[in-house]
């Protein structure tokens, strides 16, 4: 819900709406890789993924996906004994295998006593209709979220991270998703290279326009042993890295641009420091939606403030407001 100090639907609303009791995502690694990185569609995947930056340590290969939901509930249960589980297929591109294997590992994962539901993350050119025929039956008993990385909607930033696909595809693989009753989310990545601040926003008016129930946003990070890594040493100028506080301004105003009957699951994403190489911002992601909550109640009474003024009423902006959002120093002070 849109309410007081918070402007947009987070991923604790859409999971109310579904819920009656407190969920945690696991991350699972089922074995798969991905269609863009075995020359099925392209090779040496996307310029900026590292996928180690995406898998807790319990989250392996060489575990089975009931020894790592039991891993990572352990992790859990121990401060929050009554939580279920969501199974998160995270890894690589988790709709990329023969039909009986993914249903296999699937319904492995539903088939333990504490998960109530998964969440499959996966690339908008690799979603067979025989797929989502089964992922519309399954939704009808247990909860089912089908998360694609869209990253832009712009081609030809696409073609330059190497993504393998067009905005089209994940239009296309979004509205099929949604046209069978299954929830549907998408990953955003801002800040990618030859992206400004007005094309970034321009993502959140098209991403609108589209039948999505979740988005998840990302900043560009930087990681060791990618493409996107080489390209920076030789031509850094071709980058701009968002320090936080400025990402913080990108962020809300994204939000704002979006629509509210989308819940935004997350603003940041945080890659293990040890493979970080830029923007190193050392906070938590708890810390930093801290820092954004504070921002946009610092902008509401800001804009309540000359919303008054433009009404006629002689007003003045509160010591808070001037503080918490620098831009109000700008104003004159008859006014404020």
């Amino acid at each position: 819900m849109v309410t007081g100090e918070k402007r947009y639907r987070d991923f604790s609303d859409f999971l109310n709406l579904h819920f009656d009791c407190k969920v945690q995502k696991i991350s699972l690694h089922a074995g798969f890789t991905c269609p863009n990185r075995d020359g099925s569609i392209g090779v040496g995947g996307c310029t900026y993924c590292n996928n180690q930056t995406f898998s807790p340590d319990y989250c392996h290969t060489g575990k089975s996906i009931t020894s790592q939901l039991e891993e990572g509930i352990a992790f859990f249960a121990r401060k929050y004994p009554e939580m279920h589980y969501l199974a998160y297929f995270q890894a690589y591109t988790n709709t990329y295998g023969e039909l009986a294997v993914l249903k296999q590992k699937y319904e492995e994962a539903l088939s333990h006593p504490g998960v109530v539901g998964i969440i499959v993350g996966t690339r908008p050119d690799c979603m067979p209709d025989g797929l989502l025929e089964y992922f519309a039956d399954l939704s009808r008993h247990t909860f089912v979220l089908v998360e694609y990385g869209v990253e832009s909607t712009c081609d030809e930033t696409l073609r330059r991270v190497n993504r393998g696909h067009d905005f089209a595809a994940s239009v296309d693989a979004i509205c099929r998703t949604a046209e069978m009753g299954i929830a549907v989310g998408a990953h955003m990545i801002l800040g990618l290279p030859g992206e400004n601040r007005e094309m970034i926003l321009s993502h959140a008016d098209k991403m609108s326009r589209l039948p999505l129930d979740t988005i998840k946003l990302h900043q560009l990070q930087l990681i060791l042993h990618t493409r996107m890594a080489a390209e920076y040493k030789s031509n850094p100028n071709d980058f701009h890295l968002y320090d936080v506080d400025e990402y913080i301004d990108l962020a809300i105003d994204f939000a704002e641009r979006l629509s509210p009957h989308i819940a935004i699951e997350r603003f940041v994403s945080q890659s293990p420091a040890e493979l970080l190489i830029a923007p190193n911002w050392g906070i938590k992601n708890y810390e930093f939606t801290a820092r954004l909550l504070t921002r946009y109640l610092a902008r509401k009474i800001v804009h309540r403030s000359l919303s008054r003024l433009n009404s006629g009423f002689v007003i003045s902006v509160s010591p808070f407001a001037r503080i918490l959002y620098p831009v109000v120093r700008n104003y004159n002070t008859d006014i404020c």
